[in-house]
């Protein structure tokens, strides 16, 4: 490998984000992250906000900077987002992930992301934010809709991150897609981290990115891989040649851990280490 790939690479994993879920146990892993780290927090439709903010500050007292995602399906009302943005700012966050989230019915009058953030700057915040990006096909949603609301959420938005794919030329089919649209956000490619295969199996066909999956348990040799646990090499092997293309606009990687973080960051350390030996 030619020494500046690998330097790319090296650059590119200095400070990816971890995404971490709050559940029951995370707070036995968050001692693995890296001290200048970047977390993002998911929201749970069962657990609420609530639950994001108690772990977003709980991260903030670690001197973290945290990214927790809002889910606009779970917010009820304009007085509920208002008093969110103030828990937000109180914290010291300046970065929120905004999702539709996975709740069968809205909480109240946000249908959807773009409601959300059409109500977020009529409060006139001053947060980045950050929407999703889908390279395969949404698992409920055609393509023509997450198309249009994309372009609908893109004026508030300051940067994307794409859902987990397994298959990497069809994350790059995708980046290319959105720039020969016109977008011009910087990009954060979403990995599965370093993580237990069954549960990666069974998260991965749940959000309905199944038939990526499947392309991996096609290559040759990956399956064999795959028995001690999934490991991404082999995606970020083949989403260099975007990384290295300036016009694809690709801002660093976002880990998805599924708070198996003591495991992916020893990955990225090993990472980093193989990176530096090739460039000898």
């Amino acid at each position: 490998m030619a020494e500046s790939d690998s330097e790319l690479v090296r650059a590119s994993f200095a400070r990816p984000r971890f995404e971490i879920i709050p559940m029951k146990g995370v707070e036995e892993q968050l001692a693995h992250l890296p001290a200048d780290a970047v977390v993002t927090v998911t929201s749970s439709p069962t657990r609420g906000i609530d639950a994001t903010l108690a772990l977003a500050a709980l991260l903030r007292r670690e001197e973290l900077q945290v990214v927790p995602h809002v889910a606009a399906r779970s917010v009820a009302d304009t007085v509920q987002l208002k008093d969110l943005l103030q828990q937000v700012s109180d914290l010291g966050i300046d970065d929120i992930f905004v999702v539709a989230g996975d709740a069968q019915a809205p909480a109240g009058q946000f249908e959807g992301t773009v409601d959300l953030l059409r109500a977020m700057a009529d409060l006139r915040h001053s947060l980045r934010i950050g929407i999703t990006g889908y390279p395969e096909s949404h698992a409920f949603i055609p393509d023509e809709t997450t198309i249009a609301v994309m372009h609908a959420k893109e004026p508030y938005a300051s940067y994307i991150v794409s859902q987990i794919c397994f298959d990497p030329q069809v994350t790059a089919g995708w980046v290319a897609a959105v720039r020969a649209r016109g977008t011009r956000l910087p990009i954060h490619i979403g990995l599965p981290g370093a993580v237990d295969l069954a549960k990666l199996v069974r998260i991965s066909m749940r959000v309905g990115i199944g038939d990526s999956l499947r392309f991996v348990r096609k290559q040759g040799g990956t399956v064999a891989r795959l028995i001690g646990g999934y490991q991404p090499d082999a995606l970020v092997e083949g989403l260099l040649p975007t990384l290295a293309d300036p016009a694809m606009g690709v801002a660093g990687w976002h880990l998805f851990t599924f708070n198996e973080i003591r495991r992916t960051e020893a990955w990225r350390r090993d990472l980093l280490t193989r990176y530096a030996r090739s460039a000898r």
